[in-house]
This record gives structure tokens, sequence and C-alpha cells, in this order.
């Protein structure tokens, strides 16, 4: 293994990586748009918040990722000719221009976004419908914004989240990244690359990641080492003089335990020229007990602190099946179902919109979206999470309108049963802390926030878990954490639930009234 522990990265922002990516947007974001500005809403004022509804991986957290990508694409996002040619291009049902030249012209002219961003931190312990991102101004330039910054955070924190899980499995051993040969395409292996480190993971085998973000490079050799040569000896031999400084010896390509003792031998002839051997690599088989015979093996003959790395489709739920068999592996390699979350391909994140103003207007109008489903629902505001600190863990969190004064009492609403609440304690500046996740990111377009760097972001994930009750991160049934609307918020949200169902039945009895006229 090979590792670099400090990089020095040009800035993330501003830069020209997602420069001519205005168009990385679903048609619809578009047509709305035209729609705004045709009927001359352009500039109303609006509040989009991000968030996600259910725990991924049936989990009792996530990790918040892909913030400096979305911010990297919002500071670059401008439209260009070459954007509005391709624009004039599309046709709707009839056959004629599907967008106004006039308002393809008004796209080139808009220039910088206008936009208040507000985000959560990467590297932060999140839950259901609190806001990961909060958008406000322009609705025709929020609305354009959605569907990147979904791709953008939904994956990344998507990935995180399984690699906070994983790590949390191996019981503080390293975990390596080996899975860009499976990733979604190019784009998606180095997000999940980035997504990884920032869970947990100790390196990756993704030069370009580790390149472009700083993060620790590994890597051992391939079976194809092994085969291309006469014997396995000779193999290990050669690649012992050819990388006598990174020398870990893939010991399954026949027999493993024959393969370990073969690497002995060479481990041998390295040690008496001056090197260190760093270790075997395991990738088939019955990996507890291989591990556990190759360890016997090793110690034996005077290497106990060889490691052993292991490979071959592992997960948070086989590296526990294995910790539990007793299995001598140091060190763990995984890669397809990490970089895939093949268990849960997508963390499901929406963009709604909770609040709007109108030009001329001082006072923000709740709004709310309505669902046959209770979870559906949305909840109405400029909306902001407040977390609670008591003796260093997290107690709690309240979602909460900051248009709105809460009572002295913060009460947080179990937003599913109502009957279930939560007072929080009045914070006194010691042992109870209370703050709001979200942090400026973006000012009227200003860029006002500056990215950490990506081992800062690590870092700030393993410390939040580390204040997060173990019984929050059991990988099975984990206990919920608190997680309530405020309370004056809660009221306001049913109030327009009634108003908004109580239109509805009007309107539907006025339709059935009409029905029976004809």
């Amino acid at each position: 293994m090979t590792t670099k522990e400090e990089f020095h990265t040009e800035p993330a922002v501003p830069g020209d990586k997602m420069e001519g990516l205005s168009l990385l947007t679903d048609l619809y974001q578009l047509t709305m748009a035209q729609g705004y500005w045709k009927s001359g809403r352009a500039n109303t004022q609006a509040v989009f918040h991000v968030f996600y509804r259910n725990q991924p991986f049936n989990g009792g957290y996530a990790i918040c990722a892909g913030l400096e990508p979305a911010l990297e694409w919002l500071h670059a996002l401008r439209f260009t000719k070459s954007d509005t040619d391709y624009l004039a291009t599309l046709k709707g049902n009839d056959g004629k221009p599907l967008f106004d030249p006039a308002f393809l012209e008004y796209l080139l002219k808009m220039g910088p976004l206008s936009l208040d961003v507000d985000a959560v931190p990467e590297g932060t312990v999140v839950f259901p419908f609190e806001p990961l991102v909060r958008v406000k101004g322009p609705i025709l330039q929020a609305q354009l914004v959605e569907t990147a910054l979904l791709c953008m955070i939904n994956f990344g924190t998507l990935v995180a989240t399984k690699a906070a899980r994983i790590c949390a499995s191996c019981l503080g051993e390293p975990v390596l990244e080996f899975g860009f040969r499976r990733a979604q395409g190019l784009d998606g292996a180095l997000t999940a690359s980035r997504a990884s480190y920032i869970g947990g993971c100790a390196a990756t085998s993704n030069v370009l990641a580790g390149k472009r973000y700083g993060i620790p490079v590994a890597g051992t050799h391939a079976h194809s080492w092994v085969q291309s040569f006469p014997s396995q000896q000779e193999a290990f031999d050669q690649w012992a003089k050819t990388a006598p400084n990174n020398c870990v010896l893939l010991v399954d390509t026949y027999d493993t335990i024959t393969g370990v003792r073969e690497a002995i031998k060479t481990a041998k002839k390295l040690v008496a020229t001056g090197y260190k051997f760093a270790g075997i690599r395991l990738d088939s088989g019955d990996l507890a007990w291989l591990s556990i015979e190759a360890r016997k093996l090793l110690d034996a003959a005077g290497f106990p602190d060889a490691k052993i790395f292991a490979s071959n489709d592992l997960d948070e739920h086989l590296v526990t099946t294995l910790k539990h068999q007793g299995a001598a592996i140091n060190m763990w390699g995984i890669g397809t179902k990490l970089v895939t979350c093949n268990d849960q391909p997508a963390l499901g994140g929406v963009y709604k919109l909770a609040a709007t103003m109108e030009e001329g207007e001082t006072t923000w109008k709740p709004c709310i979206k309505l669902s046959e489903m209770a979870i559906k629902v949305s909840n109405p505001g400029v909306l902001n999470t407040r977390r609670w600190i008591v003796d260093g863990l997290f107690a709690g969190d309240v979602i909460w309108d900051e248009c709105m004064k809460p009572e002295k009492l913060w009460r947080a609403v179990d937003p599913a049963d109502a009957t279930r609440t939560k007072d929080m304690p009045e914070p006194n500046g010691k042992n109870i802390v209370a703050e709001d996740l979200l942090v400026p990111i973006f000012v009227k377009g200003k860029l006002v926030y500056t990215p950490p760097p990506l081992s800062e972001v690590r870092e700030r994930t393993l410390k939040q878990l580390s204040m997060l009750s173990p019984s929050n991160k059991r990988l099975i049934n984990p206990h919920s954490y608190v997680v309530g609307l405020e309370d004056s918020l809660h009221k306001r949200k049913s109030e327009l639930i009634i108003k908004e169902r109580e239109v509805v039945r009007k309107l539907r009895a006025a339709a059935e009234e009409e029905e029976k006229k004809k």
C-alpha cells in the first residue's frame, strides 16, 4: 500500500471543473423556468429545501456529503450561446420551437445566480426531513438548480453513509475503497471515492481521486501478475524486487495456504535486503478460516506485524460476520458494495417548495404539499434544524421556521405521531448546547463559504459519529434518534393541512354537483 498523507490540491472554488455544465438539468426545470418568465413571476421569491424522507440502509443516521461539488457547480452556472443554440433546436408536440427566443436571450443575459444558499457542512450526521440545503431567491433561478443539487447531494450522502457503516463494522481497522472498476461511470467513481473518504475510508485505489482530492491511495497487485510467471514463487519474488516498499502479496491465485507459505519465503528474502514485508491479501474462499490459518503461519515464520488484507464483495454485514468468527484480518479492501450501495442504490432525497414571497411584499407565505401518504406531506416555512448536545452527545433535533418565534421552551413534536413530544433543555453554554445546522454558503449569489480540506471533513464525520449514541449506530434495528417539528411549526402545518383539505373538499363537492346537473 502506498499513501500520501498530505497533498496540496488547488482551491476547489472558484474553478473551471464545473464550467459548461449549465444544461446538467432535467428538461422540465427549463420549461418551468420559461413558464415563470412568461407569467411575469421570474422574480417571485421562493424557498426550497433539499431533504430525504427515510433512513438509508434501514440504519439510524446518514452522513451529509456532496456539498463542495454542488457549490462548485452553482458558482460556475452560466448559460452560453452554445447552450441556448441547442435549446433553440428543441421542438414541442406541434413541431414548433419549445423555447421562446426571447426567453433564451433572457437566460444568456441572466449572468451569475443571485440566490441565498445555506447548507449543512459535509461530514455532519443528519436525519430524515432535516433540510440539508436551503435555497432562497428568485423562483426561476431556484427552480433551475434542483436537479443537479439533488444528484450531487443524494449520491454523495448515500455513499458517505455506506462508508461510515462499513468503517464502523471494521472496529477501527483501515478500510480501503477499491470500487473504481465497478462504479457507475467515471464521474460516479470519482464521487464515490470522495464520499467514501468522507465516510471514514483510509484510502482509495482511484489515483485521479487521490490527485484531485488529496486522498491517500493504495494498491497491491492482481492475479494476472501471478499468472504471467512460470510459477507463483517467481511471481512473488519478482514483485518483491519490483515493489520492495509496497510488498503485499495476493496469495489465492491457485491455493491460498500454499500461497501464504510461498509468500513467507519471499518475505524472508525481502527482509534480508533491508525492507519490511507489508503483508498478504486474501480475495476468495473462507476468509475467516483462511485468515486465521494465515496468521498462524505468518507469526510462526517471524512476521507478527505483517498485515492480512481481505477483499471479495464485502460489506458491513459480511465484515460483522467475519469479526464474530474471529477472522484475523487487519485491513479491508471494499469496492462494489460500497461504491454502488447495492442494497439501496438511491437516497431518495427531494427538493420541495416551502415558502414564497411576491414582489413588493416583505413576508414569507408558507407553502405545503399534500399527499395521500403522510410521509409525503411537506413541511412549510423557511426551515432550519437546531441540534441539542448534552454532555458531549447528540440529544435531539428540532426542525423550526426562522420566520416564527418559538416559545422559550423548545418542544419537539414527532411529525408521525403528535402525541409523542420532547421538551428540549435550556442551553447553558456549558454541558448543554444548541446549534443550528445550516450555515451560509452563498449570499445574494456571492460565495461566502470556504470548503475545508477533505481530511478535515473526514475528521468531522468521525467526531460527529462519536457524539451519536451507540444505540443509534446499530446496523440492525437501530434506536430512533429524536427529530421533531418545533411546536408552533407543527401547529401551523396542521392548520395548513386542514385548510387545504377543506379547499379540496369544496372543489370535489362543486365538481360532483356539476356532474349531477349534466
